[in-house]
């Protein structure tokens, strides 16, 4: 239960942190996309461990193999398979927390739900599962880029340091010139410069991506239960250490008056019809307006730290539970490629659906 994600364009996830792999099945992929194996190995280096100084040491290749659904560098349109293999598990570094519940880890929920749990590096809700999502992601970013659709997320805030510009005045083709995937060189060096001072004090620190969709046609989104923008949140909050989903003016709309807020419609020179601004972030009574697409997704500081902390056993003893193995100080820089990758998925998913709405 809670594998699978998608309607028509869907996926379902398998494995956990430290079992022999993960893999992910594919559904509703049209036949005849081509298949670029290396943009999907691209993608999978992206969100890989062991990237640098500021994530997870960690080191997996995460190789991946497509297992069916493929031809000839063309998709089929039966279920895609992949799967990548776990190479580099160091199961001892928990066994000291085999019957112990990490203060704001799953530990605790799964044991409560399942009555068992694989200790193992949070097992199941570890974030390796997302592997497996950035797998599919990348074959349904080869699917919107037949439709001249793009997805782009970066890095617009650590802790208190905050990129206090539109992505409009930023060069997003410059948000893989360093290791935290800020697109403004300047304040890049300063969040590293703090992830890295976080990490030297063994703590751990939270931050913001924002992400942004462009090319997405007027008319996508389904009502009323399944608006665009709740899936796009139900996409974000599924990710791990998600706490926050906001999309175009979202908190801060609540300054502005209506008369500063609404977004005014014209007709431009081709004939079509477009809004002078976009506080709606694109979306309007949960459909694509033809706007830029974008949303801010908040993650909060990696639960697992290396300072000693009181908690409970399975028991319901009292025990310290002290912070081994290898983690990221801060989930932000790994998590861009997650963004853009569950974005992607709903993007595909409702542009299939789209085609269902009328003759």
């Amino acid at each position: 239960m809670g594998n699978s994600f998608g309607k028509i364009f869907k996926i379902s996830t398998f494995g956990e942190s430290h079992g022999k792999g993960l893999g992910v099945v594919i559904e509703g992929c049209p036949a005849g996309l081509a298949i670029d194996e290396d943009f999907i190995r691209n993608e999978m280096q992206r969100r890989k461990p062991g990237q640098s100084k500021i994530t997870t040491q960690r080191k997996e290749e995460d190789e991946f193999q497509i297992l069916s659904g493929v031809f000839e560098g063309k998709s089929t349109g039966t279920p895609i398979g992949m799967v990548i293999m776990n190479t580099d598990q160091k199961s001892k570094d928990y066994g000291h927390i085999a019957d112990k519940f990490r203060p704001s880890h799953a530990d605790f929920t799964y044991f409560e739900k399942y009555g068992i749990r694989d200790y193992r590096g949070g097992g199941r809700s570890s974030a390796r599962e997302t592997a497996a999502r950035v797998a599919a992601g990348a074959i349904a970013k080869m699917f919107l880029k037949h439709y001249g659709i793009s997805v782009d997320a970066y890095v617009s805030q650590v802790g208190e340091l905050k990129l206090n510009k539109s992505y409009q005045d930023l060069d997003l083709s410059k948000t893989e010139d360093n290791i935290l995937r800020c697109p403004d060189p300047i304040m890049a060096e300063q969040m590293i410069e703090l992830i890295d001072s976080v990490r030297k004090s063994r703590d751990t620190i939270g931050g913001v991506v924002s992400c942004v969709a462009k090319g997405v046609p007027a008319g996508i989104g389904e009502p009323v239960f399944d608006r665009l923008h709740a899936e796009l949140g139900k996409a974000m909050l599924s990710i791990n250490a998600v706490k926050g989903f906001e999309y175009g003016s979202g908190f801060e709309g609540i300054k502005m008056k209506g008369s500063e807020h609404n977004d005014s419609f014209y007709t431009n020179e081709l004939g079509k019809v477009r809004t002078k601004t976009n506080h709606s972030g694109g979306i309007q009574g949960g459909i694509s307006n033809g706007e830029d697409i974008y949303f801010n997704v908040a993650f909060k500081p990696v639960a697992t730290i290396m300072i000693d902390q009181d908690s409970v056993n399975e028991a319901g003893e009292s025990v310290t539970v002290s912070g081994k193995g290898r983690h990221d100080p801060c989930v932000v820089p790994r998590a861009v490629p997650i963004v853009e990758a569950m974005a992607a998925l709903v993007l595909a998913d409702y542009l299939l659906i789209s085609r269902t709405n009328k003759l």
